[in-house]
């Protein structure tokens, strides 16, 4: 009698498709936060050199001021959280 070997194949594993994640793209004067190819926040530079609120920021409706990128960078990525989460309060 000869033993016979049973090879199974491997199944291939599932890959679960990774969701679109907001990403940052600089620029000369203002950076993106990008989610594909829609621009969903933004923060540029104020014109004028002795400003303390230097970098005005948007964020869908949201708008503001900032003194540092690093603050203005987390205020709209807080919004676009925000604006992701919050209900419509009027259907449109």
């Amino acid at each position: 009698m000869s033993a016979v070997l049973s090879v199974e194949k491997p199944k291939p594993k599932r890959r679960r498709r990774a969701s679109q994640r907001p990403f940052w793209e600089r620029g000369y004067r203002s950076h993106g936060y990008w989610l594909g190819k829609q621009r969903i926040g933004i923060v540029e530079v104020e014109p004028g050199n002795k400003l303390e609120l230097k970098y005005r920021w948007q964020a869908g409706t949201q708008t503001g001021q900032a003194a540092t990128l690093k603050d203005a960078r987390r205020r709209v990525e807080e919004a676009v959280l925000l604006g992701g989460r919050q209900l419509l309060l009027f259907d449109e």
